[in-house]
């Protein structure tokens, strides 16, 4: 993909992969009710038909753990960890298979956190998922991942099987973010 400039591979590329932001309250609509918000993707790529709109956002909806009587409402009404369940949801619906996480879960207090985590991860195993998780917490990514990469600078400093880097790290800066994590 970053060797072409054709527009029709390029689009075709984005119908699937998706994004989840760190923060799910700015980066969705708050004046739209969820059904709008989460089907939205479908509408962009051409339906029209609002029965099959909320029966898709539905469907997704009760994936990711929330109900049918969430779908006539907004976003402000949420929690943090319910907002982002409307986000994978969102990312979900048009049939993504690569997920770009961008800290989905920093702005989580612990016990949504994990919950989050479980269900990208019975997510990724289920509708057969590739993320690219994006994360300052070591601890999660070597939960989360297979394989990483740790950058500095926007410089891939190290990368490889998370197990290995873990193991041995090569690099000084992965050495220090490794022995900065919290052992309890």
């Amino acid at each position: 993909l970053t060797r072409t400039t054709s527009p029709k591979v390029w689009r075709q590329a984005r119908r699937n992969m998706q994004m989840v932001f760190q923060d799910p309250y700015t980066s969705l609509e708050a004046r739209m009710p969820v059904w709008q918000l989460v089907s939205e993707p479908l509408y962009i790529n051409g339906e029209r038909n609002e029965h099959v709109l909320r029966e898709r956002a539905e469907e997704l909806l009760l994936r990711v753990g929330l109900g049918r009587d969430d779908l006539d409402r907004h976003v402000f009404e949420f929690s943090g960890g319910q907002r982002q369940r409307i986000a994978i949801a969102r990312a979900l619906i048009g049939g993504a298979k690569f997920i770009v996480c961008d800290e989905p879960v920093s702005a989580l207090d612990v016990s949504v956190h994990s919950q989050i985590c479980n269900l990208l991860l019975d997510l990724q195993q289920e509708m057969e998922l590739t993320y690219l998780f994006i994360s300052h917490n070591l601890s999660l990514i070597k939960h989360i991942t297979k394989h990483m990469a740790v950058m500095y600078l926007g410089t891939v400093l190290e990368c490889g099987s998370t197990e290995e880097i873990f193991r041995s790290p090569e690099c000084p800066y992965t050495q220090a973010l490794i022995s900065s994590i919290l052992q309890l």
